[in-house]
């Protein structure tokens, strides 16, 4: 199943990040001289730490002219805060930045809730460039996210974490992609993992994967690229 999802979703994070390196133009980056400080001991109200970033890999924080700098979202999800990046303004926000005026919907069976007012998604998911119809879970808790707009055309790169079933998480991208008219559309959902593939020509493509999340502990991970052509 990891093979084939990750196989499946090569191809559409090529389509949706072509030109993805303007994401950083203009920002005004300069080469430093700075040191990983390997000696340095972090808690967190008393508990010991480690930052880590993808896949568990452990961060280290860098030393720079005297002053010590630390992975801004792996402390963040340390201190259950919520960590956003707006590439179009080039600004990181962190703590919640809005007020949604709707509230998510619930079911009493616990399934994964479809939006219909971008007010109405989970409200930790602030991702302005989504279908406000696109499905969450009403628990999603945003992880990361980066997104831009290039040349007019919106792209998006996100993780939320969700404690919904990755098969029931799965079925409702399946179900919703199944009613959209796209050109090119794969799907493979299971119990362990899911990979949702589309592409409607001249319009938009989108990769999602679904699988346990090996940072954090009893929920799953779901990544989202999705992006206008």
């Amino acid at each position: 199943m990891k093979n084939k999802k990750w196989m499946l979703t090569a191809g559409v994070f090529s389509m949706v990040l072509t030109g993805s390196a303007g994401v950083y133009a203009g920002t005004q980056l300069e080469t430093i001289k700075a040191y990983l400080n390997h000696g340095l001991g972090i808690e967190v109200n008393g508990q010991k730490f480690t930052p880590t970033g993808d896949q568990g890999k452990k961060l280290v924080p860098i030393t720079y002219q005297g002053s010590t700098y630390l992975p801004v979202r792996s402390i963040a999800d340390a201190l259950n805060t919520e960590v956003t990046y707006d590439s179009k303004t080039n600004k990181i926000s962190i703590g919640s930045t809005s007020s949604s005026s709707g509230s998510s919907s619930t079911s009493n069976s616990g399934s994964t809730s479809t939006s219909t007012d971008k007010n109405k998604q989970a409200e930790s998911v602030k991702a302005k460039y989504l279908p406000v119809d696109f499905p969450l879970p009403t628990d999603a808790k945003t992880i990361s996210l980066i997104e831009s707009s290039v040349e007019g055309k919106n792209k998006i790169v996100f993780i939320y974490t969700t404690k919904e079933t990755l098969l029931a998480v799965g079925t409702s991208y399946k179900d919703y992609y199944q009613n959209k008219d796209l050109t090119q559309y794969a799907q493979d959902v299971q119990a362990d993992g899911f990979s949702i593939v589309g592409r409607e020509e001249g319009k938009f493509a989108v990769s999602i994967t679904g699988s346990t999340s090996t940072t954090y502990k009893d929920v799953n991970e779901v990544t989202v690229v999705w992006g206008e052509e």
